[in-house]
């Protein structure tokens, strides 16, 4: 029901361009350019600058941006309502959902399936980021629900606890088998990390802040943006120690590859969260995936 062209500039405004709107809605180029020309004579106002191959916002894009988004929420909304009321044992919509990189990788996949088959006509998508970036996506607008690990908090969003989790020292498996090292022995070894703004660099550093060390202090490696680069370096450097979730490391220690390492004094305990905006109420869709996950993840005994 809403104004198509505003859908157009919504995609615009979100991807700063004019090439990836048109591929996201299956128009071409020239078509998006027409609609934006339509939208600047309608209002009288520039939405956009060109910078390069790319496009900025003006004062009066910005303003429109909000009010595409809330149109397109709206009508989200509406469609939802008119679905319950023709089937209320439905669900249906669009369902865009982000996870941090543990979550995205060792809890999150063997789930997807299941709910795709319970609720075949909700059109799930997946965003892989760091907690940070989950968290600025769903303030954004971009996502409807997402699933975080970490300390950190915004009092704009709302989290909710998931599932317990902890993180473990690990490294190459060595033919004497794992044995205990202190904290400083542990710390003495080139360290290998998840990059800044994620949950699990975080836990360590709040962990160690605790016990008065600083991560700047410590001779790290390799910071990595996922945990399998981790697993894959440690293996290929018998002297280097990694921080990972336990959930990540089945595979690995079943085949002899890498081993867990116990370090006296360090506790890093840590939790999973979903998480959305405060206030604002989760879409049909969503609610019926927050269930279901908690109930798979959490069954009862």
């Amino acid at each position: 029901m809403s104004d198509f062209r505003l859908r157009v500039f919504g995609a615009v405004a979100r991807h700063l361009s004019f090439t990836r709107a048109a591929q996201e809605l299956f128009i071409s180029q020239p078509a998006v350019t027409k609609h934006i020309h339509e939208l600047e004579k309608q209002y009288g106002l520039r939405l956009l600058v060109r910078q390069g191959n790319r496009v900025a916002l003006t004062e009066a894009g910005h303003l429109l941006q909000a009010h595409a988004a809330a149109v397109a929420s709206a009508a989200q909304q509406l469609d939802e309502q008119l679905q319950a009321l023709r089937d209320p044992q439905e669900t249906a919509g669009r369902l865009r959902l982000g996870a941090s990189t543990t979550l995205n990788q060792y809890v999150l996949p063997r789930i997807l399936p299941v709910f795709q088959q319970r609720f075949p006509n909700v059109a799930l998508t997946l965003r892989n980021a760091n907690s940070e970036h989950i968290a600025e996506a769903l303030l954004r607008g971009d996502l409807d629900l997402g699933f975080v690990e970490g300390r950190s908090r915004s009092r704009d969003l709302h989290y909710e606890l998931l599932l317990p989790d902890k993180l473990v020292a690990v490294r190459a498996a060595t033919a004497a088998g794992p044995a205990p090292l202190s904290l400083d022995e542990a710390l003495a070894h080139p360290l290998v990390l998840r990059e800044r703004g994620s949950g699990t660099l975080e836990v360590l550093e709040f962990a160690l802040r605790e016990l008065k060390i600083k991560l700047s202090t410590l001779q790290v490696a390799f910071y990595f943006d996922n945990t399998e680069a981790i697993k894959g370096y440690l293996a290929a450097a018998p002297g280097a120690l990694g921080f990972v979730s336990r959930r990540a490391l089945d595979r690995e220690l079943t085949a002899g590859r890498l081993e867990i390492v116990p370090i006296t004094g360090l506790h890093l305990a840590r939790q999973f969260e979903a998480v959305w905006v405060q206030g604002q109420p989760l879409s049909r869709p969503a609610q019926r995936f927050l269930s279901f996950v908690q109930a798979e993840l959490n069954p009862p005994i």
